[in-house]
């Protein structure tokens, strides 16, 4: 397998703030690629902001500015939110830059070239806020008579020139794809879902609009402007210059690319994008991931009910890699989930406080009380005690399965069992017992216990970075290029370590 890995976010639409959808698809994101890294991997992370269509062009209208003027500031917003969500992205496309348009442009010129785009008239219901095409039998009839989306959108008639993608024509060659790459989409009900919708019959796609002009105008033909998800989606391949007649080195990420999506585009992901790559002769990804939505205290969100999580606010009051660890431990990644604020301090106080927290205060405090705060050397081992430091290297390779099938909830679980592991090796072990009469005893337990902290806090780096390097920095332990296997070269034994402060602190 190469060691290039690439993971994409959604590239985030530009005509609302950040909210907890966006942090969760990118928190999410962010702890498989910094996994992947530590696990020896050469990563590249992207997310970014979409910045074309009407919506935007309406938006711009009514504040009295220009397009561009107002994807600057939103997309401000998101770059933001990188830094805010400690982020390690060390890409942030945005689909007005140069280099995404050229990239878009040239997938066009490989689907007209072949044939698989031809112009006609478009008539039929489309969503303005969600940016999609709807046949009718995929809409919900209200009582008043109206159409709306299952996910409560307006749609309005619309009947202008416009490009067609032959999609009809690839309904067979996306199953032959599922059924042999059954690991393409995930998770599994999602896949069906998808196997059930292309079943059920495609149509050609409408690629282009004539109405506005806020967007890529298309090659063939300028006073069309490329569709928006034609043109949105080019953005995962152009940020490593695969879409190009001169490719950099790197291209080669495409070949291993993870997309990590929520549920309400995966038609787009998991349909629509191979159904483009595979007709212009391209290379798909690997993996389109749909994770699922968030419900308030049992409530749906939405502007109406006034219920929507900012971010923003709970990381304030709460703490960014406890926000972090609540998202990502939870619910299983793929499945809706509710967020309390009461499960999050349930949280906080069991995982992190009573678990975490207190092993670490514990076993470090009584070095810097008792031992001068050196950090002894291991002396000898029983075959448990081996045992329990092996197993370190069996739970990388473990989580290492887990994180590329992106269970991320497992992961964190297996991580917690063996936290749990060694609190009870340190209370059976009792070393403030063995402190009153065999002070090599005590040494060695805490020897141990030292060690094996330090691989915990290697362990929790992709969860919360700031803790464990906040641990790890205690132990001596160099933050740069962590990488799970080098643990045996990460030495503390004779560290000095100073005053130990909680690492969490206890919510009332």
């Amino acid at each position: 397998m190469s060691k290039k890995y690439y993971i994409t976010t959604p590239i985030y639409y530009v005509n609302d703030k950040p909210h907890i959808g966006h942090a969760y698809t990118s928190v999410a994101t962010d702890c498989i690629a910094r996994f992947k890294r530590m696990d020896g991997f050469e990563v590249r992370f992207q997310t970014g902001t979409d910045e074309h269509g009407l919506k935007i062009q309406k938006a711009a209208e009514k504040k009295d500015i220009e397009p561009i003027e107002l994807c600057n500031i939103n997309s401000e917003n998101f770059r933001n939110l990188t830094k805010l969500l400690n982020l390690s992205n060390n890409d942030f496309i945005r689909t007005t830059e140069h280099r995404h348009k050229s990239g878009a442009i040239y997938l066009w010129d490989k689907l007209y070239e072949n044939n698989e785009i031809y112009e006609g008239e478009y008539k039929g219901w489309y969503s303005v806020s969600e940016e999609t095409f709807y046949n009718e039998k995929d809409l919900h009839k209200t009582s008043d008579g109206l159409f709306k989306t299952h996910a409560g959108a307006s749609v309005e008639w619309i009947s202008e020139k416009s490009y067609f993608f032959r999609l009809s024509k690839w309904a067979n060659n996306l199953l032959e794809l599922y059924d042999r790459n059954p690991e393409f989409i995930r998770p599994k009900t999602r896949l069906k879902e998808v196997i059930s919708f292309v079943k059920s019959g495609l149509n050609d796609l409408s690629v282009s609009r004539t109405s506005f002009d806020w967007g890529i105008a298309t090659p063939t033909n300028e006073k069309h402007i490329m569709y928006v998800w034609l043109d949105a989606l080019t953005c995962y391949p152009n940020g490593v210059d695969y879409l190009s007649n001169e490719k950099t080195d790197k291209a080669e990420f495409w070949k291993n690319t993870t997309h990590i999506v929520g549920k309400d585009i995966l038609r787009h992901h998991a349909v629509y994008w191979p159904a483009f790559l595979m007709a212009a002769n391209l290379s798909l990804p690997k993996r389109i991931f749909a994770h699922g939505w968030w419900t308030n205290e049992g409530n749906k969100i939405s502007k109406s009910l006034g219920n929507a999580i900012d971010p923003l606010e709970i990381i304030k009051n709460y703490g960014l890699d406890q926000f972090r660890y609540f998202m990502l431990r939870e619910v299983p990644f793929g499945n809706d989930g509710d967020f309390s604020l009461l499960a999050l301090k349930n949280r906080i106080n069991d995982d992190l406080v009573n678990d975490l927290g207190n092993l670490c205060q514990r076993s470090l405090s009584m070095i810097v009380k008792n031992l001068d705060g050196v950090i002894p050397s291991i002396e000898e081992l029983s075959k448990s005690e081996e045992t329990l430091l092996n197993k370190y290297e069996i739970l990388v390779s473990e989580c290492s399965q887990l994180i590329d099938e992106q269970l991320i909830h497992e992961y964190i679980k297996k991580i917690w069992k063996y936290i749990n592991e060694i609190n009870k090796y340190f209370n059976d072990k009792k070393p403030w017992e063995a402190l009153k009469n065999d002070h090599k005893k005590f040494s060695n337990i805490i020897a141990i216990s030292a060690e094996l902290v330090k691989r915990v806090g290697l362990l929790i780096n992709p969860i919360m970075p700031e803790s464990s390097f906040k641990l790890l920095r205690i132990l001596n332990v160099n933050n740069e290029e962590l990488l799970f296997s080098n643990h045996k070269k990460y030495k503390i034994e004779g560290t000095k370590i100073e005053e130990i402060k909680y690492l969490f602190t206890r919510l009332p």
